[in-house]
């Protein structure tokens, strides 16, 4: 019989729990079905963008070891979440005050046509060593995406306070039109990540481009963004990044970054793309989006809510049952390949982080990081999401075909009270064997209970607890 891991996840509600009560006498059913195939799973993970890489490195008084301990909960799969992508910023701020990113080509050439003046640190404000820990733990996929161009290449001469790239639809630049001479900056960004041995998978142009901000931000239609896509793809396929997929746009929302990729389809670019990229602040994934491309969502995060580490407590926005429902209908309902939660490590009294390690030197891991790691520890990249047949409305499941062959199954129980369920797989091979419960919850954070029977069927019944999250491992 194939290895089989299984994950069962219940969900919250926004209410405090009530005491447990007696599942119904008629047990569930949840059916695999193998034959029916989704999207490819690329990953779960975080962004460490506006300096979080050298916080975690110490910057902010972080000791050695509980730098040490950060990694291993980030990427760690035995003691940690188990994340496999890592999303960075590329800069284009003049310095690093305050946290900001700096530019790999900070003064202007003087024209679009002039060649741009690089300078490179090895260090990037510690994100060079942080894709190295990343890449050292298993991790392969490592985003970079840039939040503005340049001031000298944008409408406000200012990489702060959004402005428009010289050049696209819309734009009238004394200086001419700097479209090229970005699609080079990214692609010397690469270039510089290739010499400390780091081979970026991903690059964007755009982040939040429906928002004006006081840092480093850039606005674009999908009109405008379709101007730039076929130029970068063509600099980065002449540069030997093929490989390299472009990720657009990075709108606040899904219902925005809808709306710029009609645009962008309109306009012919969509297949210079490789992966449609959206946040969830503005309107959540709870539609997919009209598109073939992958999906994902690359950033979101509790930005109001003061710092927990309550899983299911009073059911308030950071805790970590309502980021486990989260996940779910981004993959269930929007069809998202990716996750990736906004900053994985700071010094924060808010929920922006998976860790946080305020006031200096205190780590503090909250449910968050957990609800993540029972997808990502046991849903690695190159999974797909199968059909999973649910008898009973209160259970929302997902389902993956694992690349080593095996079944990973994902229930979220948005009732109250513990369900006996009957699950079986259709279109495997059957066999006896035992499985491992792994538990989140309250009281546990991904730990080992006692094994399970399956039968020779390839069947199991299970008691689906009320509000916790259990992953089966056979």
């Amino acid at each position: 019989m194939k290895s089989l891991i299984l994950t069962l996840l219940t969900a919250t509600c926004l209410a405090a729990p009530s005491p447990p009560a007696q599942s119904p006498l008629q047990p569930a059913t949840i059916t695999i079905d193998l034959a029916t195939r989704y999207q490819e799973i690329d990953g779960f993970g975080f962004s460490s963008a506006f300096q979080r890489s050298a916080d975690i490195r110490g910057k902010k008084g972080l000791s050695p070891e509980n730098t040490t301990r950060v990694i291993e909960y980030l990427f760690s799969n035995t003691d940690g979440a188990g994340l496999s992508i890592l999303r960075n910023g590329i800069g284009s701020s003049q310095n690093t005050t305050k946290d900001f990113m700096n530019s790999i080509a900070p003064t202007s050439p003087g024209s679009p046509d002039a060649p741009l003046n690089y300078t490179w640190d090895h260090i990037d404000t510690e994100q060079v060593w942080l894709s190295q820990q990343a890449l050292s733990h298993g991790v392969r996929t490592i985003y970079a995406d840039a939040w503005s161009a340049p001031a000298y290449m944008k409408t406000n001469n200012n990489d702060s306070n959004g402005g428009m790239l010289c050049g696209v639809t819309g734009t009238d630049c004394p200086t001419g039109d700097w479209r090229q001479s970005y699609a080079n900056y990214l692609v010397q960004y690469l270039r510089f990540y290739q010499q400390e041995g780091i081979n970026l998978t991903h690059v964007g142009f755009l982040n939040e481009p429906d928002l004006i901000v006081y840092y480093a931000s850039m606005v674009s239609s999908g009109t405008q963004a379709a101007d730039v896509l076929p130029i970068l793809r063509s600099t980065l396929d002449a540069a030997g990044f093929s490989h390299v997929e472009i990720a657009c746009c990075e709108a606040t929302g899904w219902q925005e970054q809808g709306d710029m990729l009609t645009e962008i389809q309109l306009a012919g670019a969509e297949d210079t793309m490789g992966v449609v990229a959206s946040h969830g602040y503005s309107s959540q994934p709870k539609l997919p989006l009209p598109t073939t491309k992958k999906v994902w969502q690359t950033e979101w995060a509790d930005l109001d809510g003061t710092w927990t580490t309550h899983w299911d407590v009073l059911g308030k926005a950071g805790e970590g049952l309502v980021w486990a429902n989260h996940i779910q209908n981004a993959i269930r309902l929007s069809n998202c390949s990716a996750f990736i939660y906004w900053q994985g490590a700071e010094n924060t009294t808010g929920n922006s982080a998976l860790i946080s390690f305020a006031p200096g030197d205190e780590v503090h891991v909250s449910k968050r990081l957990w609800a993540m790691g029972q997808f990502s520890r046991f849903v690695k990249p190159g999974s797909v999401r199968v059909e999973a047949e649910v008898s009973l409305p209160l259970l929302h499941s997902t389902a993956y075909e694992m690349v080593e062959g095996g079944v990973a199954l994902v229930v979220i129980n948005n009732g109250h009270v513990d369900y006996e369920t009957e699950i079986s797989v259709r279109g495997g091979k059957g066999g006896a064997g035992m499985m491992t419960p792994w538990v989140t919850n309250n009281d546990f954070n991904a730990t080992a209970q006692e094994g399970v029977q399956v039968s020779e069927g390839g069947s199991w019944r299970v008691t689906i607890p009320a509000r916790s999250m259990v992953t089966y491992v056979m």
